[in-house]
């Protein structure tokens, strides 16, 4: 009998949850329509508490909640002014990249407050009705641009459906279902594993299932678009998942589809799809993630050396293109 490889024998106790860092890239943070002018709110995302505000003229900060001169919380007290955010404290204000622009007092303001930002904040953009910043712990600008997305670009489109659902694990851990191609029979119960193609190519990951049934295409960690089509029906699923925390996250989803007139034959298929996205389809056996997979993913451990075998689909390449989504000096022997 042959003996069971080492790492399959590891102690339990010394497997961790989630042993990765906050990932480095874009990540919705809300839609836009829920934060008004002037407002001032704090966030919790990206393992930490965030001040997000939107000036008088629209545009949208997010900042560390403390401010760098004596410490005061920009998110309790702290007020829009023009595009501004002011600290309650002192009345310093800063605006949405970090500079330091209004010191109500003193003749003489610390130097490095006219050299560069002194306050962090993320770069923030707002793409489809949501609001996105950028994250990158060391400050690194934008690597990538977010992609073109014509279902929520464009009034062909219905209005998209919402959903939401938190789970305790991380954001890696959700994506790597969309290369798990066997789990899709025995946890979802479809009638076999799917053919599939896939590639990677710098920040980006395409697969093909089915010839065509379900075309996805992932940009970063943040962002995975997936298109269903029969019959020459597509309906389109859009996932951002937000990391809250190092084993917390927050899947977000919007579903849509061209519009059809209520009752055609073609706006049945296309509600029939996004109904299947979600394991509601009637008539169907395939559980719906939010059934089975958050079962899974709940409870169990990351595994840094998974025992595969052929139809377990690309996991160890998965896993390394992730890699580019981690910080200088992340210790990838866990992961």
């Amino acid at each position: 009998m042959n003996a069971p490889a080492e790492d399959a024998l590891v102690d339990p106790r010394q497997l961790e949850r989630c042993p990765f860092p906050m990932p480095i890239g874009w990540f919705y943070v809300d839609h836009s329509e829920n934060l008004k002018v002037g407002e001032v709110r704090n966030v919790f995302i990206l393992d930490q508490e965030w001040v997000l505000f939107r000036g008088e003229g629209g545009k949208v900060g997010m900042s560390d909640p403390y401010c760098p001169h004596l410490g005061a919380h920009l998110g309790h007290g702290g007020k829009v002014v023009g595009d501004n955010i002011r600290c309650t404290f002192h009345h310093w204000q800063f605006d949405s990249a970090g500079w330091c622009r209004d010191v109500p007092y003193g003749e003489r303001t610390p130097p490095i407050t006219k050299i560069k930002p002194i306050l962090r904040t993320l770069p923030v953009i707002e793409k489809w009705g949501m609001i996105w910043a950028w994250y990158h712990p060391d400050g690194t600008a934008p690597l990538w641009e977010m992609p073109s997305i014509p279902e929520l670009e464009s009034d062909e489109y219905e209005k998209p459906r919402l959903g939401s659902w938190p789970v305790n694990t991380a954001i890696q851990e959700i994506a790597e279902n969309g290369v798990d191609f066997a789990h899709l029979r025995f946890l979802h119960g479809n009638p076999e594993i799917p053919h599939a193609e896939w590639r990677f190519e710098d920040h980006n990951y395409y697969a093909d299932m089915n010839h065509g049934y379900l075309v996805t295409h992932q940009s970063g960690p943040g962002l995975v678009v997936a298109r269903f089509t029969t019959q020459g029906i597509t309906s389109t699923m859009i996932s951002y998942t937000q990391p809250i925390t190092r084993e917390k996250s927050m899947m977000r989803m919007s579903f849509t589809h061209k519009k059809y007139a209520d009752g055609s034959p073609e706006h049945k298929v296309a509600k029939h799809l996004v109904d299947h996205m979600i394991g509601d389809a009637e008539g169907e056996q395939s559980a719906g993630f939010e059934s089975v997979d958050f079962v899974v993913w709940n409870h169990k451990k990351y595994r840094a050396k998974p025992l595969l075998c052929d139809g377990d689909g690309p996991i160890t390449q998965y896993r390394a293109w992730f890699r580019q989504f981690y910080p200088e000096g992340t210790d990838f022997s866990k992961i």
